[in-house]
């Protein structure tokens, strides 16, 4: 796999061109989930033993963790090929590399592996997109609920977790909930810490989301025992942690992501590497009253238009089962072409809307109103040069581009190359006209 330096500044040097009102139509297989991998690259650093694991996506986000694990002393090869193995180190370096742990979202729960192992750790403030404020609060709440005495030093930059000396993690109890719903990443950092105390360990307010339920698979099999109950979630801790092999769940968000491509290109696809339970209920529903037709097909999914073409909905991001907020951009986009006025609603961040302005610029009727975004459609979308701040907004404006007329420039490859693998090659595949140059 390319290093991360490199990759990112090739990515930061591309610009996407597209030139729309093609159909897409055929099939495709989506990539191993990345929000699940990156947790799971997290949990391998508990691994006493040689892990791999499959179906890892082929992004630059595992590229720079494959480099944080390096740097702690694991042996880390992820060659781009599906695969991301890793030989434990007894002792890992106490430290996560202060460049690269700010360029991805998971740095503290990489953070919450090590103090586990090590009974310390150094880490920067998280990186990753930055569309609204995300707090890490509940993070290291965790680590200060195991033993863990944190500190900032005074530029607020790195952060310092450490048991005091001679003490080992303590059984704890930790509310990893917030105002918005339960935190994804802290019910993950705290589960990390309560596999290596020994005793039991109680997350309230768990997140249930798939990164959550599948890293907590990983361990449950490799001899971590855990329950769930009205309590929340109940953890007892194993000297041990065996490697072995283990599957990364198929990408839910880049799913909803091609469905919403095809649709509003009225097109029609079929999906494999991923099945129609793994999409949240929400997501199938909103799709259905959107007017999409969704149905089983073998092991995957198989989503048309409908005759009448898109209809406007109203919309609610939520925690699992509800509709993932990182498919709230894309559904934006795809709503410029419904019949009638649609709100999405976001509920679990504060702000989400880095997309807005620029679906302005091809024309979209399309405002923000504090965390409710209005789409009135069906809008017709002229070509345009945009530009991209974060990953699920560059792939709202790849939507966008699909539907409009003439050909658009997206800037913000980088943020793309972070978090889809093919996501460009699968489209071109399905019919797209879409090519990638260099930026002037």
């Amino acid at each position: 796999m390319t290093t991360p330096t490199l990759a990112t500044r090739a990515a930061d040097q591309q610009l996407i061109q597209i030139t729309g009102g093609r159909r897409l139509i055929g099939r495709i297989r989506v990539q191993g989930s990345k929000n699940v991998a990156l947790h799971l690259y997290a949990a391998a650093l508990l691994a006493d033993t040689e892990l791999v694991l499959h179906q890892a996506p082929a992004i630059l986000d595992t590229g720079v963790c494959a480099q944080i694990l390096t740097h702690t002393g694991t042996h880390t090869h992820a060659p781009g090929d599906g695969t991301f193995h890793v030989v434990p180190t007894p002792r890992p370096r106490p430290v996560i590399h202060h460049d690269l742990g700010a360029k991805v979202r998971t740095t503290v729960v990489l953070a919450a592996a090590v103090l586990a192992r090590t009974g310390q750790v150094d880490f920067p403030v998280p990186g990753g997109d930055a569309f609204c404020p995300r707090l890490i609060d509940r993070h290291l709440a965790a680590m200060e609920a195991a033993g863990a005495t944190v500190t900032v030093d005074e530029h607020g930059r790195t952060i310092h977790a450490a048991l005091p000396a001679g003490r080992t993690l303590r059984p704890f109890r930790v509310n990893v909930g917030t105002p918005y719903g339960p935190s994804l990443g802290a019910t993950v950092s705290a589960l990390l810490l309560a596999a290596r105390t020994p005793g039991e360990s109680l997350i309230t307010s768990p997140s249930i989301e798939p990164e959550v339920t599948e890293t907590l698979r990983f361990l449950t099999e490799r001899g971590v025992r855990a329950a769930w109950d009205d309590e929340g979630l109940h953890v007892h801790g194993a000297d041990r942690i065996e490697g072995g092999e283990f599957t990364v769940a198929g990408d839910r968000i880049e799913a909803a992501t091609m469905i919403m491509a095809a649709a509003v290109t009225g097109g029609a696809i079929e999906l494999d590497g991923i099945t129609m339970p793994e999409l949240p209920e929400a997501q199938r529903q909103v799709l259905a009253d959107a007017g999409l037709i969704l149905t089983a097909h073998d092991a995957g999914i198989r989503a048309t238009a409908g005759p009448d073409g898109l209809r406007a909905v109203q919309a609610r991001t939520g925690p699992h089962p509800g509709l993932p907020t990182d498919t709230a951009p894309q559904l934006a986009a795809t709503l410029t072409q419904a019949t009638g006025t649609s709100h999405v609603f976001e509920a679990v961040y504060p702000q989400r809307d880095t997309h807005v302005a620029p679906l302005r610029a091809f024309g979209a009727d399309i405002t923000a109103d504090g965390r409710d975004i209005r789409i009135h459609g069906p809008a017709r979308l002229l070509a345009a040069d945009v530009q991209a701040a974060d990953i699920r907004a560059v792939t709202a404006l790849l939507i966008a581009a699909l539907a409009a007329d003439g050909t658009s420039t997206i800037g913000g490859m980088y943020h793309l190359a972070r978090g889809y693998g093919r996501l460009l090659p699968n489209l071109a595949a399905l019919g797209a006209d879409i090519t990638t140059t260099a930026e002037a």
